[in-house]
């Protein structure tokens, strides 16, 4: 069964699984003890920090070993923090970062520091000068920056080393998620700190790296001990850090052969799927970009329905789609982005992904796609797109209410896709809804299908959204 889902977590690397078992057997012992098998220990747990670091590009006394990369990014904000708590309490974020960072500075705006979500274009990519504009511009001091090296969700490759040169001039330190890339090559540019999990890049789970350079002001925020430099209590699981290690080494070793061949089988998806499906749209920087990730969100489409009909053909995927959600919200990431939402698919290629379940994949999901529409009564496929009259004979305005509350995504969108022919060209379709999803959907429809979104507002129950009729 082909397992599209990486960027949740990667199957285990054969090299991972031989020095796991091989550590079981070698390290079990308290690497901090004098006594032989305390001292194999150690020489295993020193060698597992200078491989990491090697591949982070830091030196080995820069980097400790925590239980997860939820905990790397948790105690490196608010190591950060707490160190430069005299500087100011304000931190900028992007506003596509993942949520462990998100969390981090939720926690931290609760406990009085203050907060700037910088904002994305369509492909996910931050604008530079706004993020320099927030550095600059902040109510206080700003204590700490964080970027992402590429995102989760649409793999769009974040500008990293431009952003870190406007952190230096600003005196501010960065700290960098390079979660979804450290297994495909280093971080450049003059970063402070990084955090990145084992079982991204094929090691295993309940390891994370937090890499904090000479220099930059950091303390632990207590309580601590002694293991691994004060900054990440409890024993280590050293076996488990002995196959992180080798893992990312040997990951490492294959990642630009296996980047070029997976590159160009997501080219393929990318390309292919909007030919194959209608009414699709491919999300995210197409080249600037991971080369194993591609995300697409498909019209009139249940996110959840859509991946367990997906899940019986056999393939694993993913999905930003509030559909898929026990919260009933749409991706954050594709929030920001301003992208549909409704029916969004995440297809991450692990290594050694074979070109023929791919080919397969692309067979598969038109029929999938089409069976969850007619299920939910979705109108058919839109025929070629008719160009808006530019000069159109002035209509008196006739307003079409859709009463869509109570129903979820991609219910709303349906029936305004089915009545907006029933107004003239210039009337308006106004759509009650009290799903969340609406507020970016509703305008994503209207850009693909060459209406007019018209803008909100507060209705005595949800939302009404207005859509004027182009074409």
């Amino acid at each position: 069964m082909p397992y599209f889902d990486t960027a949740s977590s990667a199957p285990l690397h054969p090299v991972a699984r031989q020095a796991l078992l091989a550590a079981l057997d070698e390290g079990w012992a308290d690497p901090s003890r004098l006594y032989r098998e305390g001292r194999r220990a150690r020489l295993l747990l020193d060698a597992a920090r200078e491989a990491a670091a090697e591949a982070v590009g830091c030196r080995p006394d820069e980097l400790v070993f925590t239980p997860s990369g939820t905990r790397a990014v948790h105690d490196g904000i608010a190591g950060a923090l707490a160190g430069r708590r005299r500087a100011g309490r304000h931190l900028v974020v992007s506003a596509v970062e993942h949520s462990s960072v998100l969390h981090a500075a939720a926690a931290h705006e609760a406990d009085g520091g203050t907060l700037t979500e910088v904002p994305v274009d369509r492909t996910g990519r931050v604008a530079l000068g706004a993020y320099a504009a927030a550095l600059r511009e902040a109510p206080d001091g700003v204590a700490l920056a964080c970027l992402q090296s590429a995102n989760h969700e649409v793999g769009t490759l974040q500008p990293v080393a431009e952003a870190a040169e406007e952190c230096a001039a600003a005196g501010v330190p960065l700290l960098v998620d390079a979660a979804q890339s450290l297994g495909w090559g280093p971080t450049e540019g003059n970063w402070s700190a990084l955090t990145a999990s084992a079982h991204k890049w094929g090691g295993p789970a309940g390891v994370g790296l937090l890499a904090v350079r000479k220099g930059v002001r950091f303390r632990t925020v207590p309580p601590t001990d002694e293991r691994e430099s004060g900054r990440s209590p409890g024993f280590e699981n050293l076996p488990a850090i002995v196959a992180a290690a080798a893992s990312l080494r040997a990951v490492r070793a294959e990642a630009a052969a296996e980047a070029e061949r997976l590159r160009g089988l997501v080219d393929r998806i990318r390309a292919r799927v909007p030919e194959l499906v209608p009414d699709v749209e491919v999300v995210g920087d197409p080249e600037r970009r991971l080369p194993h990730l591609v995300t697409f969100s498909c019209l009139y489409v249940d996110g959840e329905a859509l991946l367990h009909e997906l899940d019986r053909a056999e393939f694993s995927v993913s999905s930003g789609s509030s559909c898929t959600s026990s919260t009933l919200t749409p991706s954050h990431v594709l929030r920001a982005m301003g992208v549909l939402s409704e029916g969004n698919v995440r297809v991450s290629l692990p290594r050694g992904t074979a070109e023929a379940e791919v080919d397969r994949f692309l067979e598969v999901l038109p029929g999938v796609v089409a069976q969850v529409r007619e299920r939910l009564g979705a109108p058919k496929p839109a025929q070629a797109a008719v160009a808006p009259d530019p000069d159109p004979v002035p209509e008196p305005e006739v307003a079409l209410v859709v009463d869509s509350l109570g129903k979820r995504c991609p219910i709303p969108v349906i029936e305004l896709a089915k009545v907006i022919g029933e107004v003239p060209v210039g009337g308006v379709v106004v759509v009650l809804s009290d799903d969340e999803a609406a507020r970016l959907d509703i305008p994503a429809w209207c850009e693909m299908r060459g209406q007019t979104y018209e803008g909100e507002r507060t209705a005595d129950r949800g939302v009404a959204y207005r859509v004027r009729r182009r074409a």
